[in-house]
Order: structure tokens, then sequence, then C-alpha cells
């Protein structure tokens, strides 16, 4: 451990990368209400989607960071909260204030490709 790290344990990046997966998650719940309750038709199924993709990924960063070691599930991990700030926060910049969506395809693939990382990463033990 580091002289700098504060929490025992947890090396920083692997902290900040669980950090980051509860921050997720906790604007994927505020998000969810956003739409029941401020939106209608396409924007609530858009936003409700970007939610759903907020909760699961920020709950998979929480879950799997403790146990980054490896370079390999690092570059998976960084990939998928990466691809979850692009993705999601284009879906929601999109409703909320009409922006482009064009970095949501970007996000899309990195968390494609986050995943497939933390698979080949996960069948090279």
């Amino acid at each position: 451990m580091h002289a700098t790290s504060s929490a025992p344990g947890m090396p920083r990046p692997q902290r900040w990368l669980a950090a980051a997966g509860a921050v997720c998650a906790a604007a994927a719940v505020a998000l969810s209400a956003y739409a029941a309750h401020a939106s209608e038709g396409p924007a609530q199924a858009r936003l409700q989607a970007a939610a759903v993709f907020a909760f699961g990924h920020g709950l998979a960063l929480v879950l799997l960071a403790p146990a980054t070691c490896r370079r390999l599930r690092r570059c998976a991990l960084l990939a998928l909260a990466l691809g979850l700030l692009l993705f999601c926060g284009s879906v929601v910049s999109g409703v909320l204030a009409q922006w482009p969506t064009t970095l949501a395809p970007l996000g899309g693939m990195l968390l494609i490709g986050g995943w497939l990382l933390l698979a080949l990463d996960l069948s090279r033990r």
C-alpha cells in the first residue's frame, strides 16, 4: 500500500473505480426518479434506459474494483467507467439539453470492449 493511501486494503485506482461506481448507482436512482416524475414518452424511455445502464455498470464497478490487481482488469474497468460516462452522459444530455448524442455509440463500444476485456482477464486465470 502506498503512503498516500487512506483506505486500508485498497490501492488508490481501485478506490477511485469503486467510488465512481457508487456515484453512478446513486445518480441512476435520481435519474430514474426524474424520468418517472418529470418526463414522458420517448424522453422517459431514454432516461430510464440510461438509469438502468448507470445502475448496473455502477454496481459492477463497486463489486469488481476491490479485486482489481492486474493491468488487464484495470483497463477493463476503466473502459466500463469511461463508456458509462460517454453513453449515459450523451443520452441524458440529449434529452435534457437537446445536445447531440454523438458520443453514445463510442460509449457503448467502450462498454462492450470493457466487458470483453474482463472476460479475457477472467479466462486467463
